[in-house]
């Protein structure tokens, strides 16, 4: 009877060391957007990565199809709101669907008067005064009476959001013996290269987990598409794209004690292009030492 108890307790503090593992794995994952967390206990090496993802380069281009633009899926799942948008990769504060459009959106530059108006003597006037004695400007000229003139908004084209940032760490999992890309979030950013964006610099939409990115994906096979240029019969989910790394990226940061990418640490872009593709070569040789020894 004794031993029956002890088994029975046995039994029931293992089930409850297994749920308390579970609970705080689904916790982990819902907080840093990993999609397949790995347990802390199974790391032996983990570095956090940035990556740019230029979607109008030949091997991304499957991601960037017409009309199947992954920006496009992104921008209407938010419109929808089946996706939350965060503010900064730490993901902890949220845009909402209306921040995200006035994020991608411009404001067309207003017309004003012409040069021939001001050489003419006329002066814009704002004013509401209908039915009061009409105004005059320099040597008793009218001055011209314009409404108030709202700028219109436009929303940048998908076609335009070509500019990606992913988040990623880079594990080495003691107990598979193998290097994992553990994607944590996407950033969809303005680019600073594009005419409308006045800023000249990047600006960013929004950063969505990577595990919401995969329930989006997963829910709407027939839009989140990787466009297979060989065979039709084989095109594949975007998220399938991001499992099996089918595009291209070059790291811009790796993470360092005063949070600074590569560019900045070594001095310029051209120096920062340098670097990443170093750092890229380093993580490969760590790889093959751990093997090696």
């Amino acid at each position: 009877m004794n031993k029956f108890l002890s088994f029975a307790a046995l039994t029931a503090g293992l089930t409850l060391s297994v749920a308390a593992s579970a609970q705080e794995q689904a916790t982990t994952a819902s907080s840093n957007g990993s999609y397949r967390p790995i347990p802390n206990s199974d790391i032996m090496f983990r570095k956090t990565i940035w990556r740019a993802i230029d979607l109008r380069e030949k091997q991304n281009k499957p991601m960037f199809a017409e009309g199947k633009e992954i920006s496009r899926v992104i921008i209407d799942a938010v419109k929808r709101g089946e996706l939350q948008a965060y503010r900064n990769d730490s993901l902890t504060t949220t845009f909402s669907s209306k921040e995200v459009i006035s994020n991608m959106s411009y404001a067309e530059a207003s017309a004003g008067l012409s040069d021939e108006e001001k050489a003419a003597g006329f002066s814009e006037d704002t004013g509401d005064d209908w039915g009061a004695p009409v105004k005059k400007g320099a040597k008793g000229k009218a001055v011209a009476k314009k409404a108030p003139v709202v700028a219109p908004s436009y929303e940048i084209r998908p076609k335009d959001m070509y500019q990606m940032e992913m988040k990623e760490d880079m594990i080495f999992d003691k107990k598979r013996s193998r290097m994992y890309h553990d994607i944590k979030s996407i950033t969809l950013l303005v680019p600073s290269t594009l005419s409308s964006n006045t800023a000249g610099i990047e600006k960013t939409i929004g950063v969505f987990k990577y595990s919401d990115l995969v329930r989006v994906f997963r829910a709407n096979p027939d839009k989140a598409i990787w466009f297979n240029p060989q065979n039709d019969a084989q095109h594949k989910n975007l998220a399938d794209a991001f499992e099996l790394w089918l595009f291209n990226s070059y790291i811009v940061k790796v993470s360092n004690p005063s949070d600074s990418r590569l560019d900045e640490i070594y001095g310029g872009q051209q120096q920062g292009i340098l670097a990443s593709q170093q750092a890229a070569a380093d993580l490969i040789e760590y790889e093959y030492n751990l093997w090696s020894f």
